[in-house]
């Protein structure tokens, strides 16, 4: 069984269709995927539908950004059912927070001499979710950038001229929400913390697992073999179930393909019972 448990649609951030994701999930041969758009589960209804016509499991997630000043704190949130619920009903604030903070990055760009509209961006997302490579992806349609990763290492990302920040979750909410909601709460590549010695990751894992935190992203698209062999080891010594996917968002991440990363990700199977164990508890 080949499963890939992190992907991203034009629900948010991706340049595919939820329905599509899944297509190409299948057409790939994974058995299945989990839908992790960032702060919504708009697309979850389409993927359902996707999957079962193309004969695949799919999980409904969500990715959460969560507040943490040493770096970036990702949570992928497995089995959360769309509908009402603690961490689904709150959901739509953050929503209204991305709307405002869109905005403002609109702005910023038009002050540094490259105008854009937030209609362009919209457009550019689809009906979905707005987040910064629909920007991105404006900028280098208009010229501004040869590419988006030059857009964000110029002018989108932390710290950069056009960068805004948003309301977040507390790493201990989020995960508090997750499982009074029924889902499982997993650490997401956990290299952006930005910690580089082993006491404060431990620190860091130790207060997560104390808030419930049940998995830790180990197989992941960027990791070369030994850091995917370090982080499942990692998660075992914290009591964490590893996990993994390939943080696929179309062609918003050029050459990196669902399932298989960079050419070289393998999620194996048996890593999924374990976690869909640990769902609604």
């Amino acid at each position: 069984m080949n499963i890939d448990l992190h992907t991203h649609s034009t629900a948010s951030d991706g340049s595919d269709p939820p329905g599509r994701v899944v297509e190409l999930a299948a057409e790939t041969g994974l058995d299945v995927i989990a839908l992790t758009d960032h702060d919504t589960q708009e697309g979850v209804d389409e993927a359902l539908t996707a999957a079962k016509r193309m004969g695949i499991e799919l999980i409904p997630g969500v990715e959460l950004s969560l507040q943490f000043d040493d770096g970036g704190m990702h949570l992928i949130v497995l089995w959360l059912q769309p509908g009402s619920g603690p961490l689904q009903d709150r959901l739509a604030g953050l929503q209204q927070g991305r709307g405002a903070r869109n905005e403002r990055i609109v702005e910023l760009l038009e002050h540094a001499g490259m105008p854009l509209t937030i209609d362009e961006v919209l457009e550019e997302a689809g009906g979905g979710t707005v987040g910064r490579p629909h920007i991105a992806a404006v900028m280098m349609r208009r010229g501004y950038v040869p590419d988006i990763r030059t857009a964000f290492d110029l002018w989108l990302g932390a710290g950069r001229p056009a960068y805004v920040g948003r309301d977040r979750l507390y790493p201990e909410e989020a995960i508090s929400l997750a499982r009074e909601s029924g889902a499982v709460p997993v650490l997401a590549h956990p290299h952006t913390l930005g910690i580089t010695t082993a006491a404060a990751m431990a620190d860091v894992l130790d207060q997560l697992k104390r808030a419930g935190l049940i998995g830790l992203e180990a197989h992941y698209s960027s990791y070369r073999a030994h850091e995917r062999a370090g982080y499942a080891d990692l998660a075992r010594r914290f009591d964490l179930l590893p996990s993994g996917g390939s943080d696929y968002h179309g062609t918003y991440k050029p050459g990196l393909s669902i399932g298989s990363g960079y050419g070289d990700l393998v999620v194996r199977g048996d890593l999924l019972e374990a976690l869909r164990d640990r769902a609604g508890t």
